[in-house]
């Protein structure tokens, strides 16, 4: 499928896979695609940022290839490595047949021996140009950060021992980034930048309508509504996105047609991830919510 060719076209490939983004995301994504430039999303976990990703893939009819950030990252694990083992046993071989040493070299760094790793994969030809999803980037350090300079800018990367792979038609990358540290400049200077923020109620109902169908419209009404209030509290770590869906789900699951102080309590451990916000929550301040909840919704 080609890339779409208008802001309102990315908007509706995203709302084709439920993924409902608001106009500064979709004209980031747009112009992420029309001008061949790699996109960062940065922001709170559990806004979307890798779900952009997966729908983009699936609304292009692409591959999606993903490399997970993690400390310690380097070139073996993410772009490529060559295959030691099986070039031990190419010596051992050429060796016993006392082949010259000279071409014995030559046919050693070559692409029999590379392992792809996402990085350089999604540089080889695709029917589709995929996309090449680096995830969370700063739970890596920073000299991986630096390696990465090279693909963003130009698409390519050098291999010492064998040659420059250049993809032919560049991939859509996106990378995303929780911010529990600060990207390098260098990084988002060859990006389009955009930051995802919690939506809101208008657009957080909408995607509940979308995801969990299933539930009733005034169940989910509440509920945007009880974590919008949750998001204007002093928590450690505030729900997402991701929460307020897999909450709705685990209420769907109790047959819950509304709001209740007892069930809100019993299932405050879908929305909240620690301790302490979830005994702020828990008791008095969960039943004033949903009282508030309630007489706004009557007013």
């Amino acid at each position: 499928m080609p890339a779409p060719l208008s802001i309102d076209a990315t908007a509706s490939l995203l709302a084709a896979q439920d993924y409902v983004a608001d106009r500064q995301l979709a004209t980031a994504v747009f112009l992420a695609l029309k001008l061949q430039r790699p996109l960062f999303l940065e922001g709170e976990p559990g806004t979307g940022k890798t779900e952009i990703a997966k729908v983009l893939a699936a609304g292009l009819g692409a591959e999606l290839i993903r490399l997970q950030c993690y400390e310690g990252l380097d070139v073996a694990g993410a772009a490529y490595e060559w295959n030691y083992a099986a070039q031990m046993l190419e010596i051992r071989l050429a060796e016993a047949a006392h082949e010259e040493r000279e071409r014995l070299a030559a046919g050693l760094f070559t692409e029999r021996f590379l392992i792809e790793r996402p990085l350089l994969r999604a540089l080889f030809p695709h029917p589709v140009p995929p996309v090449l999803l680096i995830d969370e980037l700063d739970r890596t350090d920073e000299p991986f950060e630096a390696y990465l300079l090279e693909i963003l800018a130009d698409f390519q990367i050098t291999i010492p021992e064998w040659k420059t792979v250049k993809a032919a038609t560049p991939p859509v990358v996106i990378l995303t980034s929780n911010r529990t540290r600060e990207i390098h400049d260098a990084v988002k200077r060859r990006c389009i930048y955009h930051w995802v923020d919690y939506p809101g109620a208008a657009r957080e109902f909408e995607i509940v309508r979308r995801k969990v169908p299933a539930a009733k419209e005034a169940l989910s009404r509440q509920i945007v509504a009880f974590i919008q209030e949750l998001r204007r509290m002093d928590l450690y770590k505030l729900p997402g996105v991701a929460e307020t869906i897999e909450w709705s789900r685990a209420l769907l699951a109790l047959d819950s047609v509304v709001l209740e102080p007892e069930v809100v309590n019993n299932t405050l451990g879908v929305l909240l991830k620690y301790q302490d916000d979830i005994a702020r929550v828990q008791g008095s301040e969960a039943a004033r919510l949903v009282e508030k909840i309630r007489a706004e919704a009557a007013a």
